[in-house]
């Protein structure tokens, strides 16, 4: 067994910035409640201030649009509570699947894209009665395939509509330039730890005029938005992940060559290679492949053991691997069982998907 050399499981969380971590150790120093008047709680509001400068430079929105949470997973149930009826899609995240007992489900094709017929169908069937608390909520690139979402035209079936929509944006969050105030989305969720900051902390984007009280008695902290006091360490290095992160959208885009080269080798000299939501758009970062034959468990120890750190679908549910209702939705069968997952972040070089490819091909040796 080797020490960790190459880390590729950013979808799950990622390293944290050094930026990040000296803004953390300067907020660990002086008593600092952001709720105080005196100087220390005036000096721990301007830094809270500060950081949601950051969050909101790089998510294109307006300061005053960014409730800070403590991470993805609240950020979605702080939204869906707001509403009594969710349109949600097969794919998305548990905490929009398990967040709410009135889900309706659309499906997506076998490339992970959502069914636009079907929303179309399923709106047109919505009452007007019901429609001011109803919420549409999907995803903008799904955390295992990397598949994006045809947000923009979702958003402008939703405006159509006059519903709400919400986007889990964790996964595109600082691979992509994102522009909130010009969009028709409603709400938005981020979380620090996908773009180099800690977890623990997050933020929820919402439109002005949209719905959004607090699910937390007291406080009436992020203006009633969101009780408790702030995570001020948390929050400063979110703010330092954020401005550094507005930096990267070019390396993303130089990962997907890198990600779409090690893909090529795969298919080209072994047998048995499926990638899923190849023929979709994708994030750049990420690859979904299956091996003919290799269960995803005993390839990702084996991955583990040859000094590479890869994973088997989400990695937010208790550590296990099980199967994907992800790649199920896809219609994967079996298949979803062999499924691992690729993901570059923020640190991840060109020699990292070499030496990944060099791995794999010596792990499945069956030749094309």
């Amino acid at each position: 067994m080797r020490d960790m050399q190459i880390y590729l499981d950013n979808n799950a969380t990622t390293p944290l910035r050094k930026a990040a971590m000296t803004e953390m150790l300067a907020a660990m120093g002086p008593p600092a409640n952001p709720s105080s008047v005196h100087s220390f709680g005036r000096n721990a509001r301007l830094l809270v201030e500060s950081a949601r400068e950051s969050v909101a430079m790089l998510a294109g929105c307006r300061p005053a649009n960014v409730v800070f949470t403590s991470g993805g997973t609240e950020s979605n149930n702080l939204v869906l509570a707001q509403y009594d009826h969710v349109i949600t899609s097969t794919i998305e995240h548990d905490s929009v699947r398990h967040a709410h007992n009135r889900c309706q489900m659309i499906a997506v094709d076998e490339h992970g894209v959502i069914d636009l017929d079907q929303l179309a169908a399923k709106l047109s069937m919505i009452d007007d009665a019901v429609k001011p608390n109803t919420i549409i909520s999907v995803m903008a690139a799904n955390n295992e395939t990397g598949v994006l979402q045809p947000i923009d035209q979702i958003a402008e079936m939703a405006r159509s509509s006059n519903l709400a929509f919400h986007s889990d944006m964790v996964q595109v969050f600082g691979k992509s330039h994102l522009d909130f105030t010009s969009s028709e989305i409603s709400y938005a969720s981020f979380s620090a730890h996908k773009i180099g900051g800690p977890a623990g902390v997050g933020a929820l984007l919402f439109r002005p005029g949209c719905r959004l009280a607090s699910m937390l008695r007291g406080g009436g902290q992020e203006q009633g938005r969101r009780s408790g006091t702030e995570n001020l360490i948390g929050i400063a290095g979110f703010g330092a992940a954020a401005a550094e992160a507005f930096g990267d959208i070019k390396h993303y885009d130089k990962m997907a060559a890198w990600r779409n080269d090690f893909e090529a080798r795969m298919l080209d000299e072994r047998h048995g290679i499926t990638v899923f939501g190849k023929s979709a758009p994708r994030l750049g970062n990420t690859s979904c492949i299956a091996a003919t034959g290799k269960a995803a468990e005993a390839m990702v120890i084996a991955f583990d053991l040859a000094g590479v750190a890869i994973s088997a679908g989400s990695a937010c549910s208790s550590g296990k691997v099980k199967s994907s209702h992800v790649l199920e939705a896809m219609g994967a069968g079996e298949r979803a069982g062999e499924a691992i997952r690729i993901s570059g972040g923020w640190a991840t070089v060109k020699s990292d998907f070499e030496t990944l490819a060099d791995v794999f091909l010596q792990l499945y040796k069956q030749p094309a």
